[in-house]
């Protein structure tokens, strides 16, 4: 309990035993923790990558922890007490960063062939037979995020990719509705989800991984925006958002 007050009198800005600088680096070695040096993601393979996502998307996570639409406990504790103007300028922060991505680190026998060939087909084509939309669809061509409420899907870890798309699956996960990440993963099975998170798993970022803007979007995402089957509720929201 006392290591949790450190990290919220951190967070808020409040000096504590050790004297520390008043700025946003320095108010987020909370979040870094976890979450890696500058955000680059946690060594553990669960905690992400906050550096250089687009800051609605950040911001819209973080109100999704303060408003119990995604459920990790340390982090619904942390953020509560935090304004939404604060919370705000920390997701701003953080997109800023610009931070190498490390080498993708799973080994070519973690999943067979099959496997990784279903994967590519998802990611990059969809499957019309199930009515799936590819990721690159939303997620940009490279895979990288459409700014400003996009986010990428590389240099994400194979036990975080699995655990995510899980936690769409069975509710755990939620985001503003219309909620069209809950309506692609129910039409994936066990084994898409699998094929998926291997398959992204294994993509190595661009030099260039910065997140697309919507005008730079492809020409799927821009169909895929003007359809009344698939649409996101939190772009919408979040720009008079609560």
């Amino acid at each position: 309990m006392k290591s949790l007050m450190l990290v919220w009198l951190m967070l808020c800005g409040v000096g504590s035993a050790h004297s520390f600088e008043n700025s946003m680096a320095e108010r987020t070695r909370a979040c870094t923790a976890c979450h890696g040096e500058q955000g680059q993601a946690g060594p553990d393979g669960y905690y992400p990558r906050l550096a250089g996502k687009p800051a609605g998307y950040l911001n819209n996570q973080l109100q999704n922890f303060k408003q119990g639409r995604r459920h990790y406990d340390l982090m619904a504790r942390l953020i509560e007490p935090l304004s939404d103007a604060y919370l705000q300028d920390m997701a701003l922060y953080f997109s800023g960063l610009k931070v190498s991505y490390p080498k993708p680190t799973l080994t070519a026998g973690s999943a067979s062939p099959a496997v990784l060939a279903r994967g590519r087909v998802l990611t990059l084509e969809g499957d019309a037979s199930q009515g799936l939309p590819a990721c690159v669809a939303c997620h940009g061509d490279k895979l990288t995020g459409v700014a400003p409420f996009v986010p990428g899907l590389l240099g994400l870890p194979l036990d975080y990719l699995n655990g995510q798309l899980g936690a769409w699956q069975s509710g755990q996960r939620r985001a503003h509705a219309p909620d069209c990440m809950a309506q692609v993963v129910q039409r994936l099975s066990s084994d898409d989800v699998m094929a998926v998170a291997h398959y992204l798993a294994r993509l190595a970022p661009p030099l260039d991984a910065s997140p697309a803007l919507a005008s730079q979007a492809g020409a799927r995402a821009k169909l895929l925006a003007s359809s009344d089957t698939w649409r996101c509720g939190s772009a919408p929201l979040a720009k008079g958002q609560p």
